[in-house]
């Protein structure tokens, strides 16, 4: 079952003539992301040999989702940057420090989806505008639509895993040294990862 269609130059009569998938359909409306059941994480490569892994643990964000024309589901995410764990206080403190985030200034980091894809099952292609400090730059994600279901307490729920890789010197998040070994402390590499569960808002 498919959330999200490969935009296309075709008419708007043609994307109306498509039979909708009922079920699909019942998932139109707009949802808000649950932090308490989902994860926005990252892993980074440490000293060339080991990766460490982060979340962060404050953000919001939602989701409108149209089952009868997928394409123009849209979705959006604020992250505070201060809520960032490594599990090393210290580490995370260089990490909010205007070496990396900035957090005092650029308390923020933000989401704003543009298009999306569908690239083949339930796995789907969504592309948009990452702002991290004050650099903005386009974004894409790919996600796994992991189904939909009604909770004990009587949410709607749908569900979403993904990942993408960015280079953090692209935003401005430049700060590394050098080993003597060769090689730097941080790569410039990052990977993000998200599993989401989003509540549909009461009609």
């Amino acid at each position: 079952m498919g959330l999200f269609n490969r935009k296309s130059n075709a008419s708007t009569a043609t994307t109306a003539a498509r039979p909708v998938d009922p079920a699909l359909a019942a998932l139109t409306g707009d949802y808000t992301i649950d932090p308490a059941h989902s994860s926005i994480g990252f892993t980074v490569r440490h000293a060339m040999v080991t990766n460490v892994r982060g979340t962060f643990s404050e953000y919001e964000g939602a989701l409108k989702l149209d089952g009868k024309n997928p394409a123009v589901s849209t979705a959006s995410i604020e992250v505070k940057i201060a809520s960032i764990d490594t599990g090393i206080g210290d580490r995370d403190g260089h990490l909010r420090s205007g070496d990396f985030f900035d957090a005092e200034q650029f308390p923020l980091m933000t989401f704003r989806s543009t298009t999306a894809e569908q690239l083949g099952g339930d796995t789907y292609r969504i592309t948009g505008d990452l702002t991290i400090k004050d650099v903005t730059k386009p974004l894409s994600i790919d996600l796994e639509f992991n189904g939909s279901a009604t909770d004990v307490y009587g949410n709607e729920r749908v569900g979403f895993e993904g990942s993408a890789e960015i280079l953090r010197s692209a935003w401005g998040l430049t700060w590394n040294a050098a080993l003597e070994t060769g090689g730097v402390m941080v790569s410039d590499k990052v990977k993000l990862n998200f599993d989401i569960s989003a509540i549909k808002n009461a009609a």
